[in-house]
């Protein structure tokens, strides 16, 4: 049994802004379930794409119920993320999936940033999960948990970019260029 989440979320910036913001979205304060982001690999292709590969740390405070059906204390979880910014196409897109608790979880998410088809002057993010909980009784109930999880996540998600682009303004520090 699985659970699968889509959603879509426009940003009133132009690509290449959403992006920069993007890339530094971690350390932010409306996620602070993320304590840590490791660069494993980050690398140019032949079509001028960057590629990157990191290692975000999560701590998350799961409650007792929870913790109780999964059979587990550990809130620490590790999630592998892949990457492939397109400054040609002017598509970013993000793949990610957990690599601890794999036993008892698995959450594959996808999330790809292009400008409107419509007003390039803003940008699209569509994103998607699928989510499988494993092996354990009241899995139905743990995986719709866990979709209103990842709503609430993005929202957060799309407020930290939005967060970084305004306090970059804000102070005039232009977003570094990631290219």
């Amino acid at each position: 049994m699985m659970k699968i989440w889509s959603t879509e979320h426009i940003f009133s910036y132009p690509w290449e802004t959403v992006i920069k913001a993007a890339m530094r979205k971690y350390p932010n304060p409306m996620n602070p379930n993320v304590v840590g982001v490791d660069v494993l690999d980050r690398s140019l292709d032949a079509e001028g794409r960057l590629h990157s590969h990191r290692l975000l740390s999560t701590e998350w405070g799961l409650p007792g119920i929870v913790r109780a059906i999964l059979g587990t204390n550990q809130t620490q979880t590790y999630v592998k993320e892949h990457s492939i910014v397109d400054p040609d196409e002017k598509k970013m897109e993000l793949c990610s999936t957990n690599i601890t608790l794999t036993n008892l979880i698995s959450v594959d998410e996808r999330l790809v940033y292009t400008p409107h088809p419509e007003n390039p002057e803003v940008t699209v993010l569509t994103q998607e999960a699928i989510i499988t909980v494993k092996g354990v009784s009241l899995s139905s109930y743990l995986e719709g948990m866990m979709v209103r999880s990842m709503s609430a996540n993005a929202r957060k998600g799309w407020d930290a970019i939005e967060w970084i682009i305004q306090n970059s303004e804000r102070e005039n520090v232009p977003l570094c260029d990631i290219y």
